[in-house]
Order: structure tokens, then sequence, then C-alpha cells
């Protein structure tokens, strides 16, 4: 019998040759940000000009911190893009000597007042990769516990608690919108998911 089309594994797809880069420079820096421009040759032969935000330092974290099997922490926090509050997941930039699951832990102690006995990385996710090279990790956090570290927020940060499987009610908040903690929970709710059916089913 002549196999269908159906039937082929599919190919994958060649991918095209990155784009050389003629010339970059600095076009302005701050505190915070530095501003790159590329001059690019397309492998058709194609000139384009781009800008991005080139990230430094040494990366930054995002923590899923549930202190019971069913819910996890968000805070309050005001968001200067958006000149409000918002309410997303404990996050920061990693210190110089640290690594990810020790600058985890100490975001959550000075965002929430809790440390964790267990913390794992889950994900690693980029945010508008057209125009910033900006990577953060997610890590899941349990086992929680009281300890406090003083931080480098300007005012007392408010923590919520919230039912991991109820992120469509979240998502209908209007203080609850940004793309890497929607993500995270989705990822994180999946995974623990699947360790649950693991567990049941032997």
């Amino acid at each position: 019998m002549t196999p269908s089309v159906m039937d082929t594994p599919a190919m994958p797809p060649t991918l095209p040759r990155k784009p050389s880069i003629l010339e970059r420079k600095e076009i302005a820096r701050s505190r915070l940000f530095t501003i790159e421009q590329l001059e690019l040759r397309f492998a058709n032969g194609a000139e384009r000009t781009f800008e991005r935000l080139k990230g430094g330092g040494h990366g930054a974290v995002m923590i899923v911190a549930m202190p019971d099997p069913e819910h996890v922490l968000l805070i309050r926090e005001y968001a200067a893009g958006f000149d409000d509050y918002v309410l997303t997941l404990p996050k920061g930039l990693v210190d110089p000597g640290e690594d990810i699951v020790t600058a985890a832990n100490r975001e959550l102690m000075e965002e929430c007042g809790v440390g964790a006995n267990s913390i794992e990385p889950l994900v690693e996710l980029s945010l508008a990769p057209n125009y910033m090279n900006h990577r953060m990790h997610v890590l899941l956090a349990s086992d929680l516990y009281d300890k406090r570290l003083p931080g480098d927020e300007p005012e007392p940060l408010i923590v919520e608690t919230h039912a991991l499987d109820e992120i469509p009610a979240l998502l209908a908040h209007e203080e609850f919108h940004e793309g890497r903690a929607i993500a995270a929970l989705f990822i994180a709710r999946e995974k623990l998911r699947n360790q649950r059916q693991k567990i049941d089913w032997w």
C-alpha cells in the first residue's frame, strides 16, 4: 500500500541563515537600559537597521511560590511602565555571585517574607525578543517558611494568596496582565497536574 501524505513524517523546516551584523553601536544609555543599533544584512541581500534594548547583569528570576499544594503567592506592586499598581509574581535580578535558586529564595524573603526549602527551575522565558535579549528564569518554590530580608522596594508590597486552578478568574482581573506571570502560572499548573497524575497512577 502506498503511504498517504498523512503517513509521511514531517521534515524539519530549513532554517534561514542568520543575518550578518555589519555594524553595531550604542546610541543611548541610562542607569538601567542600553539601546544598541544594529546594521544587518540578510541572506537575500536585504539590509535593515534594528534597535534593541541590550541586557546586562546576571539575569532575572520569577517565582511561583506555593504556600500549599493548591495556592500561589502574588504581589501587588507599583509598575512605573503603566503608572499603576499591578498584580504579579515575585521577581527580581540575580545579584553577582548568586545562582538562580539563591536569587529566587532571596527575592521571596525580600518581597513576600518567606523562604522556601524546595526550589526548582521550571522554564526560561523571553519578553519582546524583537526588541530585547532579556530572559527570565521561572522557578517553582514550595515548603515555605517565614523569613524576611530587607529589600530595595520603596514601599511594602502587598502579598496575596490565590488558587492556582483559578487562572481564568485571575485573567479577568484588570491588574493581572503581565505575560510572563501568566505563562509561568500555566506552566507550573501543568507540571503539578502531571506530577499528581503519575502519583495517582501508581
